[in-house]
């Protein structure tokens, strides 16, 4: 005998999809086949030279961090005392190991340069996914429940917004001896999430008012279905530009950490650990420091980029 409180549960749940895209489609009518917000993103973003350039600029930076193998033979680690300083930057020495020269210990530039790619860019990248997922939670419930839950979250939000990042990093992680790649994630995130939480709390403030949420809400539709069916999908556009922005951020709160002998401990290689090495010989072998500066930079302008590019695709006053 078939199963009448699922079949009914079933057709509940499609009725209420039917009038909430009826309700959000009515809004927006137009000619021909409608395209959604995403959609035009996707085409304005294909047709914009500076996402473009930016989106090549990161597909090479992923590769190079997740593959510095595949560019270079040499060993960032190891270095040879009779080739100190030897070798300045040439560019018929392309993909070897002396194409930038050596360093004071007669550690490959090139190689370093490559090899500190993969932590600052796992850095950046595991931020942005921490405080994306913690402070756009945050940030949604408080925006939709209202009331006390948006008083006490925002004024959470407030006491770790007032906390000096850097700063506050830098406290944090004095107090570990051992400061892996997941404690300065760990500890960059903790005092990150902040300003994630606020656009997302007033992009879900915004949306929960929409006529598809009332109509939703009208149907019985349950807090979870509303926030993540027909919520978040439309508040997620703002959170996307700031985090894709702020991914640049991190990378170079990790490098100054880093420069200043807070950041990756243990050896781990790290450009600004080699921007800290190279300030001495700057007046002398200038390369030693504006190698691992410029990558830093070309990485850090790459994610900007971007970041505009999305956010004048996303934004309609843009348009």
């Amino acid at each position: 005998m078939p199963d009448l409180t699922k079949t009914s549960t079933t057709d509940k749940a499609a009725a209420q999809d039917e009038v909430v895209a009826g309700a959000a489609v009515s809004a927006t009518p137009a000619p021909g086949k409608p395209r959604s917000l995403w959609g035009d993103a996707w085409r304005d973003l294909r047709r914009n030279p500076l996402f473009v350039i930016s989106a090549l600029l990161i597909v090479v930076l992923l590769l190079v961090a997740a593959f510095p193998g595949m560019f270079t033979d040499a060993n960032p680690e190891t270095g040879d005392q009779a080739k100190n300083f030897l070798g300045k930057p040439e560019l018929g020495h392309f993909f070897q190991a002396d194409w930038f020269g050596y360093d004071g210990t007669g550690r490959s530039i090139y190689a370093r340069v490559l090899f500190g790619a993969r932590n600052s860019i796992v850095v950046g990248v595991g931020v942005t996914l921490l405080v994306t997922l913690f402070g756009g939670l945050v940030g949604m419930l408080a925006g939709y429940f209202g009331g006390f839950w948006d008083s006490l979250l925002s004024r959470i939000t407030d006491v770790f917004f007032g906390i000096p990042f850097l700063l506050g990093s830098m406290v944090v992680l004095n107090g570990f001896t051992d400061r892996t790649v997941w404690v300065v994630m760990g500890a960059l995130a903790f005092l990150g999430w902040t300003q994630i939480a606020r656009v997302m709390r007033g992009a879900v403030i915004t949306t929960k008012h929409a006529d598809y949420v009332v109509a939703a809400r009208a149907l019985g539709a349950g807090t979870k279905r509303i926030l993540f069916r027909h919520i978040l999908p439309n508040a997620v556009a703002p959170v996307i530009v700031v985090a894709t922005i702020a991914l640049g951020t991190y990378i170079v709160a990790e490098s100054t950490l880093s420069y200043l002998g807070l950041g990756l401990g243990g050896g781990e290689i790290s450009w600004g650990g080699d921007i800290s090495d190279g300030t001495q010989f700057i007046r002398n072998n200038p390369h030693v420091l504006l190698f691992p500066a410029g990558m830093l930079s070309i990485t850090v302008l790459a994610f900007i980029m971007m970041g505009d590019a999305v956010r004048e695709a996303l934004d309609p006053k843009l348009r």
